[in-house]
């Protein structure tokens, strides 16, 4: 018998009854009349096949059936009602919970080891998946809830996706300490001397860069393109060739790395990075909560939500 099939209320009155032990003692516990206490047991009777209780007297006495199906059907009501008084509550603290944060790859590195060590000590029990979403998914996978948040560059979104800035971050330019053409440092001119790689999850289209190198009629040579900003960084390590890339993941990527960082010597508009959520989840108190864990780990949100 499939659980649909059966009106949970029916073990509301099974529990009470077992707990009366009389119909008319159950009726006046539960607020209804004695004959719709009755229709009640007649259909969960007919429903689980088996008389439930046998009346003795006034009384009625449980069936074995009944006994063993008591404990069960009290915790299970126990649970529910538990459920359902604390829905609007998130002790994180406690809790076992388990999130799905959609993360480009190049930001892992930068916000897990932070936002790990911050749930050690503020939510221990509770699990973090990070996971990968392509962003024509984002909307539907936030408004499914199989994404709780995601974190990523700024992008259209409907009315239904709330968002808000986390971080922002400059492009620099990775290159290997003895680079020869870099002994006096990069300007514009060397840069563009230089062959390049160019890391995208696309296999053809532009970086960023290579669009305001556009606006001035300018050009690069890109002679490796790549899916990850670790592999650019360790050919780089290897060759002469030169990667742009967002400069707190740079730090990261490089620091075991013969390389050394430059500022790009290009006029670009700075990464903001974005958190977004669905409207259904705005009031949700563990997706609230994990927002504002997340702005922990960005400490510079608060001052870019304020339009700083």
């Amino acid at each position: 018998m499939h659980i649909s099939r059966i009106d949970l209320n029916l073990f509301v009155v099974l529990d009470t009854i077992y707990a009366e032990g009389n119909i008319t003692r159950a009726a006046k516990a539960l607020s209804l009349t004695q004959p719709a206490v009755s229709h009640a047991l007649a259909r969960l009777r007919e429903l689980l096949g088996d008389p439930l209780f046998i009346r003795q007297g006034s009384n009625m006495l449980p069936t074995p059936m009944t006994r063993s199906l008591i404990g069960p059907v009290r915790q299970a009501l126990q649970t529910l009602e538990i459920s359902v008084k604390h829905g609007n509550q998130f002790d994180p603290a406690s809790s076992r919970r388990s999130f799905n944060l959609g993360l480009p790859g190049v930001l892992e590195a930068r916000l897990l080891p932070p936002l790990m060590q911050l749930l050690q000590t503020q939510a221990p029990m509770v699990e973090i998946n990070s996971v990968r979403v392509e962003r024509r998914q984002l909307e539907s996978e936030l408004a499914a809830g199989t994404l709780d948040i995601a974190v990523d560059v700024l992008l259209q979104r409907p009315g239904e996706i709330r968002s808000t800035p986390l971080s922002r971050d400059a492009l620099v330019v990775v290159a290997r300490q003895d680079h020869p053409a870099l002994q006096n440092g990069l300007d514009l001119e060397t840069y563009l001397a230089q062959s390049h790689i160019l890391v995208s999850s696309r296999r053809t289209g532009p970086g960023v860069e290579d669009v305001e190198l556009a606006r001035i009629g300018r050009q690069r040579h890109v002679g490796l393109r790549c899916q990850h900003y670790y592999a650019a960084c360790q050919v780089v390590s290897a060759s002469d060739l030169l990667t742009t890339m967002p400069e707190h993941y740079a730090h990261i990527a490089n620091i075991n790395l013969p390389n050394r960082i430059y500022p790009l010597p290009l006029p670009t508009p700075p990464l903001d990075v974005y958190l977004y959520w669905h409207e259904n989840a705005e009031m949700d108190p563990a997706n609230r909560w994990l927002r504002g864990v997340l702005g922990q780990v960005f400490p510079e949100q608060g001052r870019l939500a304020a339009g700083e």
